[in-house]
């Protein structure tokens, strides 16, 4: 199976580029998050031991690379499908944010994302898929926000700066 191409900047142009080698180059390149909420709280999961970057780590509800040719919002929708299972919530864009991140194993994150967020309804089902998702849990924000000063280890260098730089845009005015 080839490498999965993704849309990063190259020399200042938008170029396909292979996963892998946009992280270990760092190149800047297009990313997109989904944070699911239900009443306060939002859906985060621990990545699977498999994934070649922060294995083991708490992640928000999901994130990947959009492919070449596809819009930001068919990405969202596709990733939440493939890593949960979950179909036909929809979804509001709510900012682009870029943010370079150490990942480990000598790789970098260095994203333009488009975030979304979505209301998940009471009776949300959804099925992880193993090689993808661990474990899922409900937070609210200042639980979360609290977990991730105590423990800020177990989480990814993402959720970090999303929710020191950017609560506002994602969870709404009161953080």
């Amino acid at each position: 199976m080839s490498e999965q191409m993704i849309p990063a900047w190259v020399d200042g142009v938008l170029t396909p580029v292979e996963k892998l080698k946009v992280h270990q180059k760092g190149l800047k390149h297009k990313a997109v998050s989904v944070f699911l909420m239900h009443e306060g709280r939002v859906l985060i999961q621990q990545r699977a031991m498999e994934k070649y970057h922060t294995p083991g780590m708490w992640a928000n509800t999901c994130c990947t690379h959009p492919l070449w040719d596809e819009t930001d919002a068919d990405c969202a929708q596709r990733r939440l499908a493939e890593e949960l299972g979950i179909n036909g919530i929809p979804l509001t864009y709510r900012d682009t944010v870029e943010y370079r991140a150490d990942v480990g194993n000598g790789l970098i994150e260095h994203e333009v994302v488009a975030i979304f967020t979505g209301q998940a309804p009471a009776d949300l089902a959804f099925a992880p898929n193993k090689s993808e998702v661990m474990a899922t849990r409900w937070m609210g924000f200042d639980d979360l926000s609290g977990d991730i000063a105590q423990s800020p280890e177990i989480y990814t260098p993402w959720l970090h700066i999303y929710l020191r730089d950017h609560a506002a845009a994602i969870f709404g005015g009161d953080h």
